[in-house]
């Protein structure tokens, strides 16, 4: 064959890989062909074949394949200009530890699009860090009652109440905020102080967090400063009343709320079970949705600690399935939470998640699973184990390209990976994100979406900050107009919503990117 006939063939597959669905079987005959007669006949390659193959390679990726219009080509090509010269930068903000790109991402005209930008849905974001912690203590910390204590690991602890605490183990004594800020000479820096302890945002991250366990332990310890304040019942309202107002401001519509539906208390001491938490949810929800009716809502996948033992997961995993039917509009399914290096596998706990399925009762799973570099270990296998429990998606999947097969299975059956740069990077996984794993997912257009994890304790807000992280850093120049349209679109496709919901939210979403192109495009 002749190297004319192949650039005959080329053109022919190019134009059909980029018009039709080809299943990947027939990828990998193309790939076959090509590689079968390329070092035969091409000793002087066409430049017409390697355009063509160009073509081919740049349709597989996420958005590759998407007919896109004048307006949205121009955007793109003032993207790419932006592109170019943040990566011409000394300081490159993808391969800064995010605690040092901040400042630079603020300043980026790129990111100021990215803001502007319909995101459409956040799916992957927990509870206690969905709100920024300077709302916490420029808020919630002056609110009457609030008692503080300092804890002889160094750090503090929130607790409302009628009157003084009894003390307990780590807190010997408790004191009014209120007393304290009026002893205090400098409420500004005593503020600032309390923010540190709710947040892992330092100066100089490398010194502070040596290893992943340095990290991890400072990571947790920030969660449990945060639980006095937002398991509060009045605060828990408000919180995440606040926390829909950031997304929105965010240009997010729609959110999938990792939460671990916590006891609640009162100023007197009562409290407040899982399904009041959860009715507490569906009905803020609500009230923020009348009044922005352009967000569609929100929905929460109840979670656990995976550092709980089988006993105590199955009976998590009965109350999830109680609360699912007693809540179906606010309740997504069910997750196990916490370090995954350290916690148990998910196969440990195949009795108690095999038990919707014997009982007939359709609880979606959000799995966690590949959150680690450690290959070959037992955690290690919770990648293979979230597709045979048939989770729904899968939550970081960082560890994806060292499993061939689970990948081509989750991208067979459709199971988005939830991408989340900034927490991976700041949890030691990866410190450039231009080696991310992602970038080769993304590049094979793998079911991909795009969240935040833990946005309050990072420092970041809604989903813009791990937006830019993936669009200049993972995604670097091929990653164009397309890319972030289909990535968005995503979030919608691999949500939970209903298929009536996800048309609906389709088209607010649609007519939102169609007004933000025509501003930007000009």
């Amino acid at each position: 064959m002749g190297s004319s006939a192949i650039k005959c063939w080329t053109t022919f597959i190019g134009h059909t890989m980029s018009t039709t669905p080809w299943p990947e079987i027939h990828k990998v005959v193309v790939i076959y062909f090509l590689l079968s007669w390329l070092p035969v006949c091409c000793s002087s390659p066409d430049p017409g074949l390697r355009e063509s193959l160009m073509l081919q390679e740049s349709s597989w990726e996420t958005g590759g394949r998407l007919l896109l219009t004048k307006a949205e080509l121009q955007l793109s090509e003032r993207l790419h200009r932006l592109k170019e010269q943040e990566m011409a930068s000394a300081d490159f903000p993808p391969a800064l530890h995010f605690f040092r790109a901040k400042p630079l991402i603020q300043r980026s005209p790129i990111y100021s699009l990215l803001r502007a930008m319909p995101k459409g849905a956040a799916l992957h974001i927990h509870d206690f860090s969905l709100v920024g912690v300077e709302w916490l203590v420029r808020n919630v910390t002056y609110r009457p009652h609030c008692y503080m204590c300092f804890t002889q690991d160094q750090s503090v602890r929130f607790l409302f109440s009628s009157r003084e605490p009894k003390s307990i183990p780590l807190c010997s004594s408790w004191v009014l905020l209120t007393t304290l800020r009026a002893k205090t000479g400098n409420t500004t820096d005593f503020d600032n102080s309390l923010v540190s302890n709710l947040t892992l945002f330092t100066d100089d991250p490398e010194e502070a967090y040596t290893s992943q366990d340095a990290v991890w332990k400072r990571f947790e310890q920030a969660f449990t400063t945060a639980w006095g304040l937002v398991t509060y019942a009045p605060v828990f309202k408000d919180y995440y009343y606040e926390g829909l107002k950031q997304l929105y401001m965010d240009n997010c519509m729609y959110l999938e709320l990792r939460a671990l539906l916590p006891e609640t208390y009162e100023l007197d001491g009562g409290t407040h079970d899982r399904s009041w938490g959860l009715s507490a949810y569906q009905e803020v929800t609500r009230q923020f949705v009348s009044e922005h009716p352009d967000f569609l809502g929100a929905r929460v996948i109840f979670t656990v600690h995976r550092g709980l033992n089988e006993s105590m997961v199955l009976k998590a995993v009965e109350e999830a399935m109680n609360l699912q039917k007693a809540f179906p509009e606010i309740m997504a399914g069910f997750d196990l939470v916490g370090r995954e290096d350290k916690g148990r596998t998910l196969w440990s706990f195949r009795e108690a998640l095999s038990l919707p399925g014997k009982r007939g009762v359709n609880l979606p799973f959000f799995f966690h699973a590949g959150e680690t570099d450690e290959y070959g270990t037992e955690v290690d296998g919770n990648l293979l184990d979230a597709l045979l429990f048939n989770t729904s998606r899968i939550g970081h999947g960082f560890a994806l390209l060292r499993h061939p097969l689970v990948k081509e299975l989750s991208r067979k059956r459709g199971i988005a990976v939830e991408v989340c740069p900034i927490s991976n990077q700041v949890l030691k996984l990866v410190s450039d994100l231009r080696n991310h794993p992602a970038t080769v997912l993304m590049s094979e257009g793998h079911p991909l979406v795009i969240s935040s994890d833990d946005p309050a304790l990072f420092g970041a807000s809604g989903l813009s900050h791990d937006f830019y992280e993936a669009f200049v850093g993972i995604g670097g120049l091929n990653s164009h107009i397309g890319t972030l349209k289909e990535l968005a679109m995503n979030s919608i496709r691999y949500s939970s919503l209903s298929p009536e919901l996800k048309v609906k939210a389709l088209d607010i979403w649609k007519k939102k990117w169609d007004k933000f192109i025509s501003e930007n495009s000009r």
